[in-house]
């Protein structure tokens, strides 16, 4: 699919226990293809994952050669959204800090431990990847859930395969929806409470219908399709586009999205202060494995049976 496929410089190096890297980066033309690769987990989210996204982004802005930016997952899944229980899980683990200036979380008790985390690796990464100049596309398959849904709604576009399924379960933890909490823009507010009250898995063509994405392909055309899309944005203006995507954004920010997004974190760490207080942790005694007990019954074989994420 691509040409000069190499490994990308800086955080992006970052690599799993398997010693393979987490994040790959390849270049075809003026796209440059950004691909987690963590397909043992669904593309679980960890914090080395983050960063390494965070350092491949940074590459491609700052490659003149570049003008579309494709985010990726390796595998048949998207992303099952953030670390909740893989062996490669670095709550715990101090990354050098990009996106806030709030204190390193380690070692620090309660919310001032989450609450700098999130603002870090959660929010604060999210909002700047959506203000990358460059139009940003997600290419999505299989399962986008939770903190996958973060990823692909910072995008600009989003071609799903078929399918492609969407859902945000975190209300079973007591907690009204993931740190990016775009649902009320990118689905309508009528939609957006269904979605969170039911915690089920909306397909594509539902999530289309919607409007969350752009185009719903066959699976086997999803890469060709978006690469095919993705083509034919690099041929405008770099400028043009950069400053089109400024004023959407910028639109959408006057609609209410950055001022609800803070006044819904507050509730979003409420609800884990609250968790921790009444019980087991800020997770509400919920794992990877209890949360995809409570979801719907996936179509068979969507889940291995060693899964290990799926959380906010």
């Amino acid at each position: 699919m691509t040409e000069g496929a190499d490994r990308a410089d800086g955080a992006d190096r970052a690599e799993g226990a398997d010693g393979g890297e987490v994040v790959r980066y390849e270049k075809n033309g003026p796209v440059a293809v950004v691909t987690m690769n963590r397909p043992d987990y669904r593309n679980a989210q960890n914090s080395a994952m983050t960063y390494a996204l965070d350092a491949a982004f940074y590459r491609a802005v700052d490659d003149d050669e570049v003008k579309v930016i494709v985010l990726a997952g390796a595998g048949k899944h998207f992303s099952a959204g953030h670390d909740i229980g893989t062996p490669e899980r670095d709550i715990d683990r101090t990354f050098e800090r990009r996106a806030t200036l709030w204190w390193d979380h380690v070692g620090q008790p309660g919310a001032e431990s989450r609450y700098a985390r999130e603002s870090e690796v959660y929010l604060g990464m999210c909002r700047r990847w959506r203000e990358i100049p460059k139009p940003t596309v997600a290419m999505v398959q299989g399962a986008c859930i939770a903190g996958g849904l973060m990823l692909a709604w910072v995008c600009d576009l989003i071609i799903a395969a078929d399918n492609a399924f969407f859902a945000d379960p975190v209300v079973r933890m007591g907690i009204p929806g993931v740190e990016y909490f775009a649902h009320p823009w990118v689905m309508g507010p009528r939609f957006a409470k269904e979605f969170l009250f039911l915690g089920e898995r909306v397909d594509a063509q539902r999530a289309l219908a919607l409007g969350m994405v752009n185009r719903v392909v066959p699976a086997a055309e999803l890469a060709p399709s978006t690469m095919d899309i993705a083509g034919r944005i690099a041929a405008m203006p770099r400028l043009g586009l950069a400053l089109t995507k400024k004023a959407v954004n910028q639109a959408e920010d006057l609609m209410g999205l950055h001022a609800g997004m803070d006044s819904v974190f507050g509730l979003h760490h409420l609800a884990h202060a609250h968790n921790a207080e009444v019980g087991a942790d800020s997770l509400a005694g919920h794992d990877a494995r209890s949360m995809r007990d409570a979801a719907t019954p996936a179509a068979e074989g969507v889940r291995p049976p060693d899964e290990q994420r799926d959380g906010g």
